[in-house]
């Protein structure tokens, strides 16, 4: 099985039930804990393919950071991008990463289906 990695947040509930969950299932993930050790442009690039998702659909949005960068939820990926990477607390989480795949983990379960 290749390695599954997860983007976490400890204080975020839904981040320590997305791991919890995949410990239940036997997965002993790297866990990369992303405010400390936030992913390059890269690395976010890489992970938007993943999920096959827009960037504003795993930014958050609503954060006060996000406003007060005076961003939009309709500024196009590069923008959000940029602004994730140079602050990663605007990154949602949690984010999964296996087998080519991401999944965001919103609800937890959602992670299941990429292993």
């Amino acid at each position: 099985m290749s390695t599954v990695t997860i983007w976490h947040n400890p204080r975020c509930s839904k981040s320590r039930q997305t791991l919890a969950l995949l410990e239940e299932n036997g997965i002993q993930p790297d866990v990369r804990v992303y405010l400390t050790d936030g992913p390059s442009l890269a690395e976010l690039q890489a992970v938007q393919q993943a999920l096959g998702l827009p960037a504003a659909a795993f930014c958050r949005v609503n954060d006060k950071e996000f406003a007060e960068a005076g961003l939009s939820k309709t500024d196009d990926d590069a923008t959000l991008l940029a602004a994730m990477a140079a602050t990663p607390r605007l990154i949602e989480r949690p984010i999964v990463i296996a087998n080519g795949k991401a999944a965001l983990g919103r609800p937890p379960e959602a992670v299941l289906d990429i292993l």
